[in-house]
């Protein structure tokens, strides 16, 4: 029996998560990194990416979507995230028509008239609704 410790996952929603974990695997602005058990205490930002977690004593992983936000590590995990989402959460039609949305408007507006905070706002939802798809689909497993 691997040590455990409390995870908790919150959107501005919801209490997305709640339980004991063992392994947290998360993409953070530095890349894909771990967490278990007393690890070193800090604090990260997350980039929009999969959430991995095994539960006490499962061989199964748990993945949700998640967009952004920080994880919080010391004796718990807290990850405040903008949104969270398990795989049959969502909705990949509507996250296809966001890609193609976010596509299309890149596309239509040339480089040199794009307005840079307006193209980050359209290639951040790109991501966004790709990391949903990519998520609904069953994501990248973790080696273990």
């Amino acid at each position: 029996m691997a040590k455990t410790f409390p995870l908790e996952i919150f959107t501005p929603e919801r209490l997305f998560y709640w339980g004991d974990a063992e392994l947290v695997i998360c993409r953070t602005l530095s890349g894909e990194e771990g967490f278990m058990a007393d690890h070193c205490w800090g604090c990260k930002l997350l980039d929009i990416g999969e959430l991995w977690f095994r539960e006490n004593d499962q061989k199964e992983y748990k993945l949700a979507a998640v967009s952004g936000g920080y994880i919080d590590i010391r004796d718990r995990i807290l990850v405040f995230t903008d949104a969270a989402e398990w795989p049959e959460e969502i909705v990949t039609d509507r996250a296809n028509e966001a890609v193609h949305r976010a596509e299309d408007w890149l596309a239509q507006h040339g480089i040199e008239d794009r307005d840079p905070d307006e193209t980050a706002q359209h290639l951040r939802a790109r991501k966004r609704a790709q990391n949903r798809l990519a998520v609904a689909a069953g994501g990248v497993k973790p080696r273990r």
